[in-house]
């Protein structure tokens, strides 16, 4: 497996797997490994001949009073776990080497990204948007792979895809738990062992809706109420609870099959977000 710390060398590298016809898979991730992200590289290497797993904790992407500096990192972990998933190469960049101290230019999505997290996160995805559109033209993927859990990012890189011509098919895998429900995420860390047992009302919110959808339900206010209250049973306190058309990402009224539903709740200091197709 290679390791490139370097953008350019990376994208020669990139380059000349291209010129000898070689599928490249994409995997972004900001690192600290878990089996969510082992799951993307997998499905990565079904679609490509080679995958590229970046692990940068990109800066621009968090506001000023986010946990950029605290963000869970383990470099060591991550290269070894990607060699055992059979990456053929790892990009391991820092912000001086991805940014220019001079850097003017940001790619802004206008319509996905300003509702959901991205109205409680100003700029969030303007930083993922740039990131990835970077993280393509140096590592020259044919397809890249997301994870459902970030349902708002993955919508949002389909239109930046779509609207800018990238060359790139986007491929999205399923949610990875725990045993007991909890979506895994690096963020997971912060929790305290009773914040953890309160996190599973994130889960049993989402299960509660299906329920509800399956005998029949289909008013989004009246799930979204009993979805609420499920979540502030387990102490935890909502930011957004939203019933969507997967595609589009508008509010519905009545809900029908392939609509998504999308939570983000506070557990203790801790956002966070998880979702589930109905």
């Amino acid at each position: 497996m290679l390791t490139f710390n370097s953008p350019e060398k990376l994208q020669k590298w990139a380059l000349a797997r291209r010129a000898e016809g070689k599928r490249i898979g994409l995997v972004p991730t900001m690192g600290y490994l878990h089996e969510g992200h082992l799951s993307l590289i997998r499905k990565a290497r079904k679609h490509a001949d080679l995958v590229v797993v970046s692990v940068f904790v990109n800066p621009i992407q968090f506001g000023p009073n986010e946990d950029y500096a605290k963000y869970p990192r383990d470099e060591k972990a991550d290269l070894a776990k990607c060699e055992a998933e059979g990456a053929a190469a790892v990009f391991l960049p820092t912000p001086a080497t991805m940014y220019a101290s001079d850097a003017s230019t940001r790619i802004r999505e206008t319509v996905l990204a300003d509702r959901l997290c991205g109205l409680r996160r100003p700029g969030h995805f303007e930083g993922v948007c740039t990131v990835v559109a970077k993280l393509f033209n140096l590592a020259q993927p044919t397809v890249a792979v997301f994870g459902q859990k970030d349902f708002q990012q993955a919508a949002v890189i389909k239109r930046m895809v779509r609207d800018l011509n990238f060359p790139v098919k986007i491929l999205v895998a399923p949610i990875v738990r725990e045993k007991d429900g909890l979506a895994k995420s690096s963020r997971n860390t912060y929790l305290s062992t009773e914040e953890r047992r309160n996190a599973l009302g994130l889960s049993r919110a989402l299960a509660l809706a299906k329920q509800l959808v399956a005998k029949g339900e289909t008013s989004a206010k009246r799930i979204g109420a009993k979805m609420r209250s499920e979540l502030e049973r387990n102490g935890l306190v909502v930011d957004y609870v939203e019933l969507l058309d997967a595609a589009t990402l508008d509010p519905v009224a009545k809900v029908v099959k392939g609509n998504v539903a999308l939570i983000a709740a506070f557990d203790g200091k801790t956002r966070l977000i998880d979702n589930t197709l109905l």
